[in-house]
């Protein structure tokens, strides 16, 4: 085992073609960070959906208590819990509580981290350093947003100084405004925004009338306050509600612009739908795993972040994805799935364009459009998809990526255990 993680090492300071790349990341090493299990809830309409009268402390106990279960795992060996969370600045109370109600013991830590839509990715990314710098050997990395408590807008304009920086202003443009600005700056129309979403919108009603997502969700029981009588009635969610069955390019362009002040082209159909919902990600060294005999899904590799401007904020992962493959050595080809976060039409086809991917091998499930944008959970729930549709299409090398407000980019590699 030494002289194979030896050899990687060596072939990773030689560099090389793609081929021995892709050879070094599917190595199977001992200090290999996995993932164990990759669990989300459904995702809810935020405001009116299955999660409307839930707190994000309840949403994020539920999901651990499940995560215990499922995984068989004795709570004691968990070290660490890391939440992404956007709009919860009670957010870390709230996760050490609920991680001890879960079992998970005092002896534990738990923290939060926000980058915007990639909170649950840096999540994982900050688990998975710890164990590869041997300070914890298990840790679960999570990312939840309660979208129905507001959103993650700034009450005020920042200092007049910070303001005379027009990049530093930039970062005040609401989503809407960016989603506008890519379309105007690189020719994204309203059809291929429509075109694209109702493609979105299709291949998750395949997805969900296939039963494909099953084994990414888990039940959520929780209480809905009933809109007429107030009373609260016990239900129990299985399915994402967001996926509108049926929807054509059509009926989308019937659909009025969402901020016309801005522009004409981002509507309520082609854009990421405002979403409750949680994913939660069993990390541990692969030696630790093989000890605890516990399922190995993949090898977590890396994830890096770029910089783009922020008022295109949207083509993140058209800086974040070749940086990484870069650092990777690998080129996109070699890539079997990749899953971007569509929040908004505009920038995923433009990055699916700038990038020149297939389509067909980008989000093959649908993406935010159809299933919801629960934002700080985001990167954490593409990784329960993508992990999914690997298990199911037998593929091997996978990249998530996300924009991010602000004007960044994060992507992160796995390899799928096959």
């Amino acid at each position: 085992m030494a002289s194979e993680r030896l050899s990687s090492i060596l072939s990773h300071l030689k560099g090389g073609d793609s081929n021995s790349a892709v050879s070094a990341i599917t190595q199977k090493n001992p200090e290999d960070v996995v993932i164990t299990l990759a669990l989300r809830t459904p995702l809810a309409k935020a405001g009116k959906g299955g999660f409307k009268d839930t707190d994000l402390d309840y949403m994020v106990y539920a999901l651990l208590k499940e995560l215990i279960a499922k995984s068989k795992l004795d709570p004691t060996l968990i070290e660490d819990v890391c939440l992404g969370n956007v709009s919860d600045g009670k957010a870390a109370y709230r996760l050490r509580a609920a991680s001890l109600a879960a079992g998970i013991p005092h002896t534990s830590g738990a923290s939060t981290v926000n980058r915007f839509c990639s909170s649950g990715l840096k999540a994982v990314q900050d688990i998975a350093n710890q164990i590869r710098l041997g300070a914890i050997d298990v840790g679960v990395a999570m990312g939840a947003e309660l979208m129905t408590a507001g959103g993650d807008r700034l009450e005020k304009p920042f200092h007049a100084e910070i303001l005379k920086n027009q990049e530093a202003a930039d970062c005040m443009q609401p989503m809407g405004q960016t989603s506008e600005n890519v379309g105007d700056d690189f020719g994204i129309t309203r059809e291929m925004q429509d075109r694209y979403a109702a493609e979105s919108f299709r291949r998750a009603e395949a997805a969900q009338k296939a039963g494909w997502f099953d084994d990414e969700i888990v039940p959520i029981t929780t209480k809905v306050k009933d809109p007429q009588s107030g009373e609260l009635k016990e239900v129990t969610l299985t399915r994402d509600e967001g996926i509108r069955y049926g929807t054509t390019v059509e009926a989308l362009s019937k659909i009025r612009p969402a901020f016309p002040q801005f522009g004409n082209k981002t509507t309520g159909g082609n854009a990421s739908q405002v979403t409750d919902g949680a994913a939660a990600i069993l990390l541990m060294r692969r030696s630790k795993a093989i000890e605890l005999n516990q399922p190995i899904l993949a090898k977590f590799c890396g994830a890096t972040v770029a910089g783009v401007p922020p008022r295109v904020m949207g083509i993140g992962p058209t800086a974040a994805i070749p940086k990484l493959l870069t650092q990777f050595r690998l080129d996109k080809a070699d890539i079997d799935l990749f899953e971007i976060n569509e929040a908004f039409a505009s920038m995923a086809v433009y990055c699916v364009d700038k990038l020149g991917l297939e389509h067909e091998r980008v989000n093959p499930r649908g993406g935010a459009i159809a299933l919801g944008h629960p934002l700080g959970a985001t990167g954490a729930r593409q990784i329960c998809t993508i992990l999914s549709e690997a298990r199911r299409t037998k593929k091997r090398i996978l990249v998530t990526s996300m924009c991010i407000g602000t004007g960044q980019g994060m992507a992160g590699l796995f390899v799928n255990e096959v």
